[in-house]
């Protein structure tokens, strides 16, 4: 599955400038991926992920141990690493939003068309002062938040009350907790009422706060201060929030992966802004990653969690749930320790597993699909 999020905020908040650091990541990606897309309004950038680098490095090790050597020298023909191929997330300019949106003001429908296409939504507040910078409407991050809340619930009321939901009591509950201002993502629903919310209502989608800070305030320490305050001023839990300074993000955009390591550690801090978005759109969603490592590739797979092995085999291709027989299931930190399957499967770590094993984190996996495996 690709996960898409779509950002969000009003006009000189930073969401350009942190998408155009997007976009950079995306040109570097791009070039080693080619089959990535590329829309105008649409950055597609790699999962961080560590995990793959090792996976390439123990296969390789692997596969040149098995090499036999070639004849009339005295050394093996070393094996290149296989290729990495990181789980994608695409990241969705969503421009246009701005008071009267949901009449029709801006872009209108066109920001209310895209908005309902992403997974998740991520709204970018300013958490800075900046006198240089001319700022649509109020300078306070909570009139700032709180106006595009109204503009996304405005629209729901106007989806409810012209299409009506499933049933008429649904559509009732909907409405008297939209016209108090409540989003539907925080209405206390019954299971029932759950599965009939299937309207891709603006307000269900579940969300992010991204507070934009200054330079002095992007620090390990900052960090924590700044969402605690934008928690306790916005009335919302301290795990919605992440923070980035978009202009740090854009420089560090600018420079080679070396660079930005030692940027990084200069500024005290042990991932990027970017990064921390990334991973938390993933908790946010609930998302997980399984992993195949083979001599083709070393891949992530990006997967809901509670995911079925055969569900997880038709993620890699829909012809793989049909003919499923079995998984072979290796834990990261075993492949890693042991060196790869040959030694994962002599030493008993290795499991058969069938087509209802809940697929972990990081579980390293090989499909067997009809005669033959995928994924070594």
């Amino acid at each position: 599955m690709n996960l898409s999020v779509g950002i969000v905020g009003l006009p000189n908040v930073g969401k350009s400038t942190l998408f155009n650091a997007l976009l950079k990541k995306q040109q570097a990606f791009v070039a080693n991926f080619p089959f990535a897309t590329i829309e105008p309004n649409v950055g597609i950038v790699p999962v961080p992920d560590s995990r793959l680098e090792k996976l390439a490095d123990i296969v390789a090790v692997d596969l040149n141990k098995e090499t036999p050597f070639v004849a009339n020298t005295s050394s093996r023909s070393l094996l290149g690493r296989p290729p990495i191929v990181p789980a994608i997330v695409k990241f969705v300019d969503i421009a246009g939003l701005v008071k009267g949106a949901s009449e029709g003001a801006g872009l209108g429908n066109k920001f209310l068309s895209h908005i309902r296409e992403v997974s998740l939504v991520c709204h970018v507040v300013r958490a800075f002062e900046d006198d240089n910078v001319v700022r649509e409407g109020s300078s306070d991050p909570k009139s700032d938040y709180e106006t595009v809340q109204t503009e996304l619930i405005l629209a729901d009321l106007q989806t409810v009350q012209n299409s009506k939901l499933k049933t008429q009591n649904f559509s009732d509950k909907i409405l008297a907790e939209l016209n108090k201002g409540i989003p539907v993502r925080d209405i206390a629903l019954k299971d029932e009422e759950k599965e009939l919310n299937d309207s891709q209502l603006l307000t269900a989608k579940p969300e992010i706060i991204v507070l934009n800070v200054s330079e002095k305030d992007y620090s390990e320490d900052k960090i924590l201060e700044v969402i605690k305050q934008y928690s306790q001023a916005l009335k919302l839990r301290e795990e919605k929030f992440v923070v980035i300074s978009a202009k740090i993000e854009a420089e560090l955009a600018e420079l080679s992966e070396v660079d930005q390591k030692q940027y990084l550690k200069d500024l005290g801090l042990q991932q990027s802004g970017l990064e921390r978005l990334i991973k938390k759109a993933y908790q946010t969603l609930g998302l997980i990653s399984f992993l195949t490592a083979g001599e083709k590739e070393i891949r992530a797979w990006t997967i809901q969690k509670g995911t079925t092995a055969i569900a997880a085999a038709g993620v890699i291709h829909t012809d793989f749930i049909k003919n499923f027989i079995k998984a072979e299931v290796v834990s990261f930190d075993d492949f890693i320790n042991l060196g790869g399957w040959k030694k994962a499967r002599e030493v008993g770590k290795m499991r058969f597993e069938g087509r209802d094993y809940i697929i972990k984190d990081g579980d390293v996996v090989e499909f067997k699909i009809g005669s033959s495996f995928i994924g070594a």
